[in-house]
């Protein structure tokens, strides 16, 4: 099984709307887009459960509906959300991927890029595992960048320009990827520098 994608790929696979190299976990927290060709947005998150730390199954419990509220206090708080995203990229860069990107996964909440509200009805959304007060590792900087050239090469509805965090689409609520998030970066890898 692959989970991370190789380095000297610039672009990765994706078939029926499933990232090749990704390992599959099937939330059931997604449902019809309202227009399935309006994929033209890319969102990115962060998370990590418990709160602060990384590893784990939690992540793909919360995602999967099976998050035991006694393995941590926090649990109890969020056991019955019922999010998703399209993608998670871990600490290693190990990419998951847990709705297929035709299918509007739960991960925007309330929102509104530029005059549209709903992002989740023509989003992408990508969750780094992390914490608005910590940098991002290396490789997934690099899953990243690679992941974003190979959804742009099969979604014609997206562009360089309209990738955006979670706080450009919900500013009143939400702070992620963060100030360490490096921007900069990213763009420079898209860019091949």
């Amino acid at each position: 099984m692959i989970t991370q994608p190789p380095a000297e790929e610039s672009s990765l696979p994706i078939n029926h709307h499933l990232l090749l190299c990704a390992r599959q976990v099937p939330s059931p927290n997604h449902d019809a887009r309202p227009n399935p060709a309006d994929i033209s947005l890319i969102v990115i998150h962060c998370i990590s459960l418990p709160p602060g730390e990384f590893g784990g199954p939690h992540i793909d419990r919360l995602f999967c509906n099976q998050l035991n509220p006694d393995d941590h206090p926090f649990f109890a708080e969020i056991q019955t959300l019922r999010v998703s995203a399209h993608l998670l990229i871990g600490r290693e860069g190990d990419i998951t991927q847990y709705v297929p990107f035709n299918r509007r996964a739960w991960h925007a909440g309330i929102s509104r890029y530029q005059d549209r509200e709903r992002c989740n009805d023509f989003a992408i959304g990508i969750e780094l595992e992390g914490t608005v007060d910590n940098p991002y590792t290396d490789k997934q900087y690099l899953s990243l960048a690679a992941t974003l050239k190979a959804l742009l090469a099969n979604y014609p509805g997206l562009s360089h320009e309209r990738i955006a965090g979670h706080s450009d689409i919900a500013p009143d609520r939400k702070s992620d990827p963060g100030p360490f998030f490096d921007w900069r970066r990213l763009r420079q890898l898209l860019a091949g520098d």
